[in-house]
Parts: structure tokens; C-alpha cells; sequence
């Protein structure tokens, strides 16, 4: 990493990374907000949480303004406590089986799965899902990264899935189509999912944890990228924003937590199939700014129990998304989504049992899905209300 000079000293590269290596204050935060709050009637911040949240503090400046839907996992007796000022809705496991009835099957339990539940009550265009041990980061100034604002950039610029761009995202400031690039493919597609990374605690596996223990991420790349089409990435949820309309159907985190033989592939498991179903569609998939502080590394002991029989799994799994192939008249998510869990009972549930019963949540999903969102479901089915 390079260094870089701040106001009139220069900082070294050492102190930029010490810098860049703790959360922002909440003072930092108050600083680097700006009076407008894009989107704030039309985007809803969905949080998982077993724990009081008091790291609302430090963002705020950026989540004030907006709404928020708290999923609470675990005992639904226990009090959760949100700190004054913020407008948001709370759900536990009794609210979940009271509006799901017996569709609430399809939602996990213990386990931050959970949060695909806000997804499906919210009523907003466009969401933001965040962890409650993910801090407001700073950039290599110093300066506090308003997270939530860049997600809306992305999200509200095209992508360009359909050829690569040796200067990254072509419609971020400063930046434009290269020699060569196709005009016919400038005007970009609608973006479906914007997905940002983290500071300090990378997102690894048990096995690299293990390896790992001290490793901590300082490195800081100023860029956005459009995933190519026909390209997986591993997803992951505790930073990530994406257009309700546009994918929210397929944004189920799967069968995970008490119960199930898997845990910590939830995120991964939505991620391989919005990509497959945004590549169909014509949508595209953004990786990079924004990035978060991930405050606390989790047991590499306890995750490896969670994730042992996933490291095998998906050696089988991710061929079977890179090979799969909608069929024309899928042409709504919905469609897409239910043609996808056919083809896991189908091809997948040889792997293991598991996949059978994930396969029929996926459908109950969209079903759940549909009931609670009538006027998309009509939309899906080709009626006008």
C-alpha cells in the first residue's frame, strides 16, 4: 500500500494501516454524514441480532434517518434494546410463526439466516443488511465511509457484466468505458445487488481462521467491479444492499442453524443464486465499496463444527450452479427461483437428505414470499393489478 499524504503532513504506510485498523467514532461518523439522506423513504436497514444494540450508535448519523427491521434470533422472551431516535420494527421466532403460520418452517433458526424474514415483510424498494459487530470504517484519510451512501451509488448505477472494464466501474466518478469497450454494451443493465467488503476481520473459513489467527485486512482498494456473467462469488451478508424489486425473491438464506447439518453457507448459498438468476435476467452484481469494520473474529472451533460438511458440499455445489441453464420461460425471479429448487431436489439431494428438504423450503419460501407481497407475486404471473 502506498502512501499517502493527509493534509500537510504525509502519514506513513504504517500509520495508515494502524489508522484504517480501528472503527471510526461516532464524532468521526457525525463528521463525514452529509444532510442528504438518499432513498431514506425507500430503502429499510435489516438486522439480525441476539444482543442489545448499542453499535447503532456509531452509525447514527447514516441510519437515523432510515427504517429499520431487527430480526431477533434465539429466545424471543428476552428484551432486545435499541438505542433512542431510530424508527425501526422488531420481530422474534413468535412473530415469525404468528405471520408465517406453518411456511415459517422456511426460516432458520439460530442463526443470522434469520434475516431474510425482514426481506420479506419489508415494504421498501430497496434494502441494506448490516451485523451488529460491523463498525463504521475509515478510509486511508482518516475519513469515516458512509457505507449505506455508497451502497445507494452502486445500486442506482448500471453494471456491466457483459465485458470487463480495465478501469473497474465505468460509471463511478472519474472514471469512463476504455478504448475498445463495446458501445453497444455501454448503456449498462439495471444493478440488482451491491456488495461491499470489511476491514480488520476478513470473512474466512474455519480452516483459514485456524491458520490465520491474527490476520487482519488493512488493505483498502478504492474500486467497484461488475462480477462478470457466468461468474460465482461467495457472498456475503453482513454488508450488502441489492433492489428489492428487482431480486429480492431469490435473496433466501437457506435452511441453516438449529436442526440443520450446515451452518455458515447461508449467505453463499443466497449469493450463487441471485448470481445465476441476475446472469438469466439480464442483472447485475456489484463487489467492493463499500467497506464496513468487522469488529469480532468468531470461534474458528465452533465454525469449523458449523461449516465441515458445507467445505465438502460445495465442491459438488458450485459445479452444479455453473453448469445450470434457466429454461426461456423463466422469466420473473420467482420463476427462476422455483425452476432453481427443482433442479437441487433433482441433482443435489443425492449429496445428502439435506438438500431435499432445502429444496422444498426454497419453494415455501416463494410462497411466503408471494402471500405477503401480493402485488409482486401479480407482477410474477403476468397479471396487472
Amino acid at each position: 500500500m502506498q502512501s499517502i499524504s493527509i493534509g500537510p503532513q504525509p502519514k506513513s504506510v504504517s500509520t495508515i494501516a494502524i489508522m484504517m485498523n480501528e472503527p471510526a467514532s461516532p464524532t468521526e461518523a457525525a463528521i463525514a454524514a452529509t444532510p442528504e439522506h438518499r432513498l431514506k423513504d425507500e430503502l429499510d436497514i435489516v438486522i439480525p441480532t441476539i444482543r442489545n444494540l448499542d453499535f447503532l450508535e456509531m452509525w447514527r448519523p447514516f441510519f437515523q434517518p432510515y427504517h429499520l427491521i431487527i430480526v431477533q434470533d434465539g429466545d424471543p422472551s428476552r428484551t432486545i434494546k435499541v438505542p433512542n431516535g431510530f424508527d425501526y420494527e422488531l420481530y422474534n421466532r413468535n412473530d415469525i410463526n404468528r405471520i408465517l403460520g406453518p411456511r415459517a418452517s422456511c426460516i432458520s433458526f439460530k442463526d443470522s439466516a434469520c434475516r431474510c424474514f425482514g426481506y420479506m415483510v419489508s415494504r421498501k424498494k430497496y434494502i441494506f443488511t448490516i451485523d451488529d459487530d460491523c463498525f463504521v470504517a475509515k478510509d486511508p484519510t482518516g475519513k469515516a465511509i458512509n457505507a449505506l451512501e455508497q451502497h445507494i451509488k452502486n445500486l442506482l448505477s448500471p453494471s456491466a457484466p457483459f465485458f470487463f472494464n480495465t478501469l473497474y466501474d465505468p460509471f463511478a466518478d472519474g472514471a469512463d468505458f476504455v478504448r475498445g469497450y463495446p458501445f453497444s454494451l455501454r448503456e449498462g443493465v439495471p444493478t440488482a445487488v451491491s456488495h461491499g467488503l470489511w476491514l480488520n476481520i476478513p470473512d474466512y473459513d474455519a480452516p483459514t481462521q485456524l491458520v490465520k489467527p491474527l490476520e487482519r485486512n488493512t488493505r483498502y482498494v478504492d474500486a467497484v467491479l461488475s462480477i462478470p456473467k457466468g461468474t460465482l462469488f461467495p457472498m456475503c451478508g453482513m454488508n450488502l444492499a441489492f433492489d428489492r424489486h428487482l431480486i429480492g425473491p431469490a435473496m433466501y438464506f437457506g435452511l441453516m442453524g438449529e436442526g440443520q447439518p450446515i451452518g455458515r453457507y447461508d449467505d453463499m448459498w443466497a449469493g450463487w443464486c441471485i448470481k445465476v438468476i441476475c446472469d438469466h435476467l439480464g442483472l447485475g452484481v456489484k463487489t467492493g465499496l463499500p467497506y464496513i469494520y468487522h469488529s469480532k473474529a468468531s470461534n474458528p472451533f465452533v465454525n469449523l463444527r458449523k461449516e465441515y460438511k458445507g467445505i465438502y458440499w460445495q465442491e459438488e455445489i458450485i459445479p452444479f450452479f455453473q453448469q445450470i441453464v434457466l429454461p426461456k420461460d423463466c422469466t420473473t425471479v420467482q420463476k427462476c427461483y422455483v425452476h432453481l429448487a427443482k433442479q437441487v431436489k433433482e441433482k443435489l439431494a443425492r449429496i445428502d437428505p439435506y438438500f431435499d428438504k432445502l429444496a422444498e423450503a426454497m419453494v415455501t419460501w416463494i410462497q411466503a414470499w408471494d402471500e405477503l407481497n401480493p402485488s409482486a407475486a401479480a407482477l410474477s404471473n403476468g397479471k396487472k393489478g
